[in-house]
């Protein structure tokens, strides 16, 4: 264990104390931690929360992805992903479309993850008839579906309430929602990378009342693009502020921007270490947030393995067939097994705990 005097000579001695005794971190001591010249240091300090929380256990789930299109209105600028309509490369699968991935996969999931882009003609009962299609094939599995910008955009198209937009695929089946599109919370970062998209407050109302139906939902937040270490900051003390307010956030997953196939110039991408440093800020940070995801296809699974002691107790899942994140150019696998899973999470000296959607174990 790492003693004072290491955290003293790194600048930490005030946040070190602050973590023994689980006390909140101001915004400015999230400054201290980017700015430490140590970061290591700054992921001794998540590894030590993280294990106070959850010991050497390190969660995975059996689920299977389904990417329904990628035909999409908002046209960030960030996004490898997106179609326009008619465009070559656009895809809408149909409900049996959807079904029949989930019966090809042959996997008993317990959770399915369903996104895609806001189509400008998809109208609600077709997501309706989606869920509701999802929930009789796997009656027992958890639906995370569709992010709140998704939701905002059904709302739009039926001319009625985000509220009723959730009460009605709630009824269908729907669960959670996944978290996505929350990108960077700051108004001025947004109109630079995603200015059709919902706002920062429109996604978080969203969120609030879906844990005021009973619906919990997961968070994000895409970082190394165009914002400043002041953005991250910012919004992760708003999630951290939404979650006090709602308590219905299961998870945070964060997201490093892949510069590959992206519309979206960057001078500095992200380095791995300053990945793994956001990760362990986000760590500390959000300490009414339970669990802290290592996303694999977007970190690698080797990054992702590193994750673990920068804060991160979560490795996702079998996942399978995910299109957004290789769009953007992920060079990580389709899918892992549950065998793979458990030997990537053993092999960092951590114990593997299969779990549901909703992070009780199996």
């Amino acid at each position: 264990m790492l003693n004072n005097d290491y955290f003293e000579n790194m600048g930490l001695k005030a946040i070190h104390a602050k973590v023994l005794a689980g006390e909140r971190l101001s915004f400015e001591d999230g400054l201290r931690l980017f700015d430490c010249a140590e970061p290591l240091a700054v992921g001794s300090l998540a590894h030590l929360a993280r294990t106070r929380l959850h010991g050497d256990k390190v969660f995975y789930v059996l689920n299977r992805h389904i990417n329904y299109t990628n035909v999409c209105v908002n046209g960030c600028t960030f996004c490898a992903y997106q179609r326009e309509e008619g465009q070559d490369g656009g895809f809408v699968l149909t409900v049996d479309d959807a079904i029949a991935r989930i019966d090809a996969s042959s996997l008993n999931a317990r959770e399915i993850h369903i996104v895609g882009g806001c189509h400008p003609r998809l109208n609600l009962p077709f997501f309706e008839d989606l869920i509701g299609a999802v929930r009789d094939r796997l009656p027992d599995a958890v639906i995370k579906a569709f992010t709140a910008v998704e939701i905002a955009h059904f709302a739009k198209l039926e001319g009625i309430s985000t509220n009723e937009v959730l009460t009605r695929l709630q009824a269908a089946g729907l669960d959670m929602l996944p978290g996505g599109g929350a990108e960077i919370f700051a108004p001025s970062v947004r109109e630079r990378i995603c200015p059709r998209k919902a706002t920062a407050d429109q996604w978080l109302a969203v969120h609030e009342q879906a844990h005021a139906l009973g619906i919990k939902t997961n968070c994000t937040m895409l970082f190394g693009h165009v914002e400043s270490v002041e953005d991250r900051l910012d919004h992760l003390i708003r999630l951290r502020e939404s979650q006090d307010r709602s308590g219905g956030y299961t998870c945070f997953i964060p997201l490093p921007f892949l510069t590959e196939n992206s519309k979206l110039a960057i001078d500095n991408p992200l380095t791995g270490l300053e990945t793994l440093r956001t990760i362990a800020v986000s760590r500390l940070m959000l300490d009414n947030i339970p669990h802290i995801k290592a996303y694999w296809v977007m970190l690698g699974v080797k990054e992702a393995q590193a994750a673990l002691k920068f804060g991160a107790d979560d490795f996702d899942g079998t996942v399978i067939e995910e299109k957004i994140g290789h769009e953007a150019g992920a060079t990580s696998e389709q899918g892992l097994t549950r065998t793979q899973l458990s030997e990537i999470i053993r092999g960092c000296g951590c114990t593997p705990i299969e779990r549901d959607g909703f992070f009780n174990e199996v």
